[in-house]
């Protein structure tokens, strides 16, 4: 299996260096083509999703669209051939959509400053009833109107709230109260409701101005919806490709909010990352939540050791209850960066 998919991979990447415009046609086998003619996603896509594209077909009124809809068929058709590609002209289809969305992630950041791009990471399972989530709501809404792009792995909970705080932008605090209200009708991503009770916040408080913000979801978690609140989505078959990524973007810094074993992940990535400045700088570390960070899962005072021990270099540690201080570093590193 494995052989099959850097086979896929092999023929992409050297096709792709050779000539970064060609037809797959020109490139790949006669079977090849046709069995990529019958995927139900575009192998050629050089756009980033909107809600729109991913929801196509789906009436929030109506919630059992939600079945028909385009997301949820390529989701299926993900799950029924293989989440490790079983042949070797799926694992070429996917391969040539996540190429064709990494191209357009390139494009993306031709037009917004990657050092202002900020990721915050926490649990999926976060609900929209917890204080934390209209915290990060708020803490998405300030940064994103002090000129930041937010980021997050676009599912639901803390992602979810990322991007809705996002969507918010410019909005007052009443109308952003009024919100995080009318989606605690489905406090779960789990609950019937959920998908359509985003749709009518979308619907009653439009996106103002020119805000964006960057959600960067998985089929591999497919059961969980992708946030719809997010402008652009780049959502990618290879998880692997796609974790990294994440945490490649947030140039500008991370804030990492309560979570369990996938920020976990997320952190002791980023941490590498940042000690070996394996992109010329390391960027803020910013743990929201004293209480977790310390007791409940006292990550920030073992990274804090290791930091003092010099196992761990170049990491900007930041442990706070306090958006003041999280706007203040982000603020301080952004303008660190050196003129162009």
């Amino acid at each position: 299996m494995k052989k099959m998919m850097l086979g896929a991979m092999t023929l992409l990447v050297a096709a792709t260096s050779c000539n970064k415009t060609a037809n797959p046609e020109q490139l790949f086998s006669e079977e090849a083509m046709e069995y990529i003619k019958t995927v139900p996603y575009d192998v050629n896509r050089t756009a980033l999703y909107s809600a729109e594209d991913l929801y196509a077909g789906y009436d929030p009124a109506k919630p059992e669209t939600f079945d028909s809809c385009y997301d949820t068929k390529v989701y299926q058709h993900f799950i029924a051939t293989g989440k490790q590609a079983k042949d070797v002209e799926e694992s070429l289809a996917r391969t040539l959509h996540d190429h064709g969305i990494h191209v357009a992630l390139d494009e993306f950041f031709k037009e917004h400053n990657s050092r202002l791009c900020i990721g915050i990471m926490g649990g999926h399972a976060l609900l929209r009833t917890d204080p934390m989530y209209k915290k990060v709501v708020q803490l998405s809404k300030r940064l994103t109107e002090e000129g930041f792009i937010m980021l997050s792995g676009g599912g639901p909970g803390a992602m979810e709230a990322t991007h809705l705080g996002a969507w918010l932008a410019g909005r007052t605090d009443a109308e952003v109260d009024d919100a995080v209200e009318m989606l605690t009708v489905a406090p779960s991503f789990k609950d019937e409701g959920w998908l359509a009770s985003s749709f009518e916040v979308m619907k009653k408080y439009p996106r103002q101005g020119d805000y964006v913000s960057l959600g960067i979801p998985t089929y591999l978690y497919g059961h969980e919806p992708s946030a719809p609140f997010a402008t652009h989505i780049a959502k990618f078959f290879e998880n692997s490709i796609r974790e990294d990524l994440i945490l490649t973007v947030a140039f500008g810094g991370i804030i990492y909010t309560p979570g369990s074993a996938g920020t976990m992940q997320e952190i002791f990535q980023d941490a590498v990352q940042n000690h070996y400045e394996s992109f010329g700088f390391a960027s803020p570390m910013i743990f929201l939540g004293t209480e977790f960070w310390t007791k409940e899962m006292p990550v920030y005072p073992f990274l804090q050791q290791l930091v003092d021990m010099g196992k761990y270099k170049n990491l900007q540690l930041t442990l706070t209850d306090d958006f003041d201080v999280v706007a203040d570093e982000l603020n301080k590193f952004k303008n660190s960066a050196p003129k162009e």
